[in-house]
């Protein structure tokens, strides 16, 4: 087992996904990968990551419904999420808020496009 802290990436956009595997992996990180949020809870309770990033707007399952699934959970709240929202520019005119963003139980939130030094530093400060 190594040391390494184990990050998951949760995003319907595999090339972000990518982008933010290779960034975390730079960083000394590991990294697990899920499409959607019914696969990011899988592999939550498979791999139990040390932190989550976690896209909120995605098929089958959003992430602010896995953010709260998990919080709301005994066995997973602990674990920090920070929420990606490409919704910033569009609050007003969309269901997904900040204010949304702030009443789920996420640990922080970073909008997209992801400026990827801010976000490794919310990571590091985090954990």
């Amino acid at each position: 087992m190594s040391d390494k802290q184990l990050i998951l990436v949760v995003d319907d956009d595999t090339d972000l996904v990518e982008a933010l595997a290779m960034k975390l992996e730079s960083e000394n990180f590991e990294v697990a990968k899920a499409y959607d949020g019914i696969e990011g809870l899988e592999k939550v309770k498979a791999e139990r990551p040390a932190l989550i990033i976690l896209d909120v707007m995605m098929p089958r399952k959003d992430g602010y419904q896995l953010c709260d699934e998990l919080k709301n959970d005994e066995e997973y709240k602990e674990i920090p999420i920070i929420l990606l929202t490409a919704v910033a520019d569009a609050v007003s005119s969309t269901n997904y808020t900040h204010m949304g963003g702030k009443t789920t139980l996420a640990d922080d939130f970073i909008p997209k496009p992801i400026d990827l030094d801010k976000l490794m530093e919310i990571v590091k400060d985090t954990l």
